[in-house]
This record gives structure tokens, C-alpha cells and sequence, in this order.
């Protein structure tokens, strides 16, 4: 899995012009899932996306996590997060999963997060959105289960 997490003020996604969800202080995350995901590479990811220290303490340092300043979560699938450019110029989507997995790795990601008390909002899976982005910072962090090390 790949995500962009996106430190925000505010966040929201429109479908045909009307909010399917939005959020206050928190991440947005675009969220890429691989055809060769697993259980693993979900469990990774949610963990990262909740813990990861990227709001600032009374000293002005990355140190809080998303649980600690009780934050809201926008998570968009995209599947462009998986394009590869390297050869010619339009990108190739081959390593992306396939609609019906992805699908049930992101609805799973969106229910554990939720289960862990995290207000988490969503966008409408295979539709296309307009994603508004208020960013904090600009604070953009890039993680993907496959770079463990």
C-alpha cells in the first residue's frame, strides 16, 4: 500500500458536486492499493497512518501523532498512486490492484481506523472527486508497506 498523508486544517471530497465527506484538523490521505497487498501491508499502514508524529508540541516539534491531538482522517483511493512513468510518457497502472481488492483493502483500512476512535471520513470509491485541501505547513509525508526498511 502507498499513501500520501497530508497534514490539514480542513479536507473534503465532492462527488457531482455535493460532500461525501469532510474533516477539521487532521491528515488527508490518498491512499494506493498494490495488486500483492496483504493483511500485513493493511495492519502496517493504518498504524502508520494513526501514530506517525507530525503535528507540533508546545515546542514547535513534530512530535504528536494523529491519537494524541485527536484528529480526523479524509481517506481517498487512488489508484494513480501506483503509476509508473518510467517508460514513455503515459503511465502504466499495472501494479495497482485491481478494483474489487482494492476496495475491500480500503473499506478495511477505513474500518480499523474507525475502530481505534478516529473520526474517518471517506470519499466514493471509483468515482471521480474533487478533493479540497486546507494543507498545515505544508506537512506531506509519503509511506509505502513495501519500503520496511
Amino acid at each position: 500500500m502507498r499513501a500520501v498523508i497530508q497534514r490539514v486544517n480542513s479536507g473534503s471530497v465532492a462527488v457531482d458536486e455535493k460532500i461525501v465527506g469532510s474533516i477539521g484538523k487532521g491528515f488527508v490521505v490518498l491512499l494506493g492499493v498494490n495488486g500483492k497487498d496483504t493483511e500485513a501491508d493493511l495492519l502496517y499502514m493504518v498504524d502508520k497512518i494513526v501514530n506517525i508524529r507530525i503535528f507540533e508540541d508546545d515546542n514547535e516539534k513534530m512530535n504528536l501523532s494523529l491519537m494524541d491531538v485527536g484528529g480526523e482522517l479524509l481517506v481517498v483511493s487512488q489508484f494513480t498512486l501506483y503509476g509508473d512513468c518510467r517508460k514513455g510518457r503515459r503511465p502504466s497502472f499495472i501494479n495497482a490492484a485491481g478494483p474489487e481488492k482494492a476496495e475491500e483493502l480500503y473499506n478495511e483500512l477505513v474500518k480499523k481506523c474507525r475502530e481505534l476512535g478516529v473520526k474517518t471520513e471517506t470519499g466514493t470509491f471509483q468515482a471521480h472527486m474533487n478533493v479540497n485541501i486546507e494543507n498545515d505547513g505544508p506537512v506531506t509525508i509519503i509511506v509505502d508497506s513495501e519500503k520496511l526498511i
